[in-house]
């Protein structure tokens, strides 16, 4: 899959250093990844993803401290991110409505 834009993750760790290991790992799966439907996800991720309405994913990031919304192309293979934060910032956002 073709994560837009690791720019994005790279800027929030460089702020949030503990984030930096987690948000590789997730980079380093998620790039490597072939994912067809919700289910390739969740054999992936297991009970650290939640799905919701068009198309987007939200993912527990390092034991939960940090929230990663994405929307998910699975025609293109590709993976927007659309929000990341601390689980207290993603407590302040609508998941569904994010831009």
């Amino acid at each position: 899959m073709q994560v837009i834009a690791k720019r994005t993750l790279r800027q929030f760790w460089e702020i949030h250093p503990p984030s930096e290991t987690p948000l590789r790992a997730w980079f380093g799966l998620v790039d490597k990844a072939q994912w067809d439907g919700p289910q390739d996800i969740k054999d992936m991720f297991g009970t650290t993803v939640d799905f919701i309405g068009d198309n987007r994913v939200i993912f527990d990031i390092g034991g939960n401290k940090y929230r990663l919304i994405v929307h998910i192309s699975y025609q293109y293979k590709r993976v927007l991110v659309k929000f990341l934060g601390t689980h207290r910032e993603y407590d302040r956002v609508n998941p569904e409505k994010i831009k």
